[in-house]
């Protein structure tokens, strides 16, 4: 049997973007496990002395993972590593928008894994609703925001803390006096190499300035033709769309009263019988359509246009908080604003979701865009307690604690509250 596009495609990326990474998440927490279990000494203070602490991880207990469609084995098995490693039970619900995986994961998990700690439920709204009827110690939800805000609420009646891993509109600010190839070749990578724009990560939109436009369009159009050819429909390259509803969300982003479909430069070309949409940039969508309110999850890249570079800064903060920001630029002191001055999940300068891969750096949003981060040790702290623990002798009473209370008492139990070893000396020899 010859292999078609999608297989092709599948056993050249798959393994790249979700197996390797899960296995480098695997290999790390092996590697590094005794090490993030250790009690993490802390400092006293002498209202304590004599005495030590510590803080101590302990595991939650029972967790829920909600898992995503557009990478569904990595998001389902990432969160999981972390999990374990900090010594919780878990049930794990993979989307029922690809099946195939979530039959996978239900079939495997209980071969390789302890059944009675490890649970896999299978299924749709149904079955996450009763899933989320339940009182869990912790609830890790990856998806978009409108599902997030039903898994708060639902969370909220058991006081049960979440991490949300969600999504927004992620900006690429591309300055001039740049390297336009390399920056063109990591936003086409990021974008449509990334599940067709089908990722959290993706670049949403770009902000440029009018003089960098034409080169910044004239340099993705052919970059694009060099990865996806003439006809990118044709590409065993390019990812489908991962259903009929979501390519008709697309779809009505780019209809929208024709005011958006006018604004295409390249692309827009699409085939619904095998969902797929090529790459598509537009240049000068209004502010208020659809297509710049909602993330775009797809494989629509609108370019927006400022008169100077730094009034993307504004632009950006005028929205809701993204999950990643991008910035193309040479200038340091560009870097150091777009750093200082814009609140995202993660901020990437010179490149696209590469952040996601550094497993030192916590990888979650802000705002909208989510809330708590894993990857690494985040992933075992998201899953564990930190206790905190102080250990005392016998030693050391002092009468100043206990009744009945004069001045001078709570004049030097302020003194040691302050921890300051000359205020303690002048209060004890009466001059404060």
């Amino acid at each position: 049997m010859t292999p078609n596009h999608y297989q092709l495609y599948f056993l050249r990326v798959y393994p790249l973007s979700q197996i390797t990474m899960l296995k480098n998440s695997c290999t790390l927490a092996i590697k590094e496990l005794k090490q993030w279990m250790m009690p993490e000494k802390a400092r006293t203070s002498l209202l304590t002395f004599p005495s030590s602490a510590e803080i101590v991880p302990e595991p939650l207990g029972v967790v829920l993972v909600i898992s995503a469609w557009n990478y569904p084995f990595l998001l389902s098995l990432d969160p999981l590593v972390g999990a374990i490693a900090a010594g919780n039970a878990m049930v794990l619900k993979p989307s029922e928008f690809s099946p195939a995986t979530s039959s996978l994961l239900a079939k495997l998990l209980p071969e390789y894994l302890d059944i009675s700690s490890i649970k896999v439920v299978e299924g749709a709204v149904s079955e996450t609703s009763a899933l989320l009827e339940q009182k869990w110690d912790k609830i890790f939800y990856t998806g978009n925001g409108r599902v997030g805000r039903i898994v708060m609420a639902a969370a909220a009646k058991h006081l049960t803390p979440v991490v949300l891993e969600l999504g927004g509109k992620s900006p690429v600010v591309v300055d001039s006096g740049i390297d336009l190839q390399i920056a063109t070749r990591r936003i086409i990578a990021g974008k449509w190499g990334c599940n067709n724009g089908q990722a959290c990560v993706s670049p949403d939109y770009i902000i440029t300035t009018k003089d960098c436009a034409d080169k910044l369009v004239d340099s993705l159009k052919k970059e694009l033709e060099t990865f996806y050819g003439k006809n990118p429909l044709e590409s065993k390259d390019l990812s489908r769309i991962v259903n009929s509803k979501h390519f008709s969300r697309l779809t009505k982003l780019l209809d929208e009263d024709n005011e958006v479909s006018r604004k295409i430069v390249y692309g827009g070309e699409r085939d619904e019988a095998n969902l797929k949409i090529s790459p598509t940039i537009l240049v000068g969508v209004p502010r208020d359509s659809l297509i710049m309110k909602e993330e775009i999850f797809g494989p629509l890249l609108p370019i927006l246009i400022v008169r100077k570079i730094e009034d993307s800064f504004d632009m950006i903060n005028s929205g809701t908080k993204p999950l990643a920001a991008y910035l193309f630029t040479n200038n340091k002191k560009l870097k150091e604003q777009f750093v200082a001055s814009v609140s995202a999940g993660g901020v990437v300068i010179n490149d696209i979701a590469m952040h996601v891969a550094i497993h030192t750096l916590p990888f979650g949003g802000v705002g909208e865009s989510g809330t708590g981060s894993y990857h690494g040790k985040f992933s075992f702290d998201a899953f564990s307690h930190k206790k905190a623990v102080l250990y005392r002798s016998f030693m050391g009473d002092a009468a100043m604690r206990y009744p009945p209370y004069t001045q001078g008492k709570l004049r030097l139990m302020k003194a040691f509250m302050t921890s300051n070893f000359w205020t303690i000396l002048r209060t004890l020899f009466g001059r404060s």
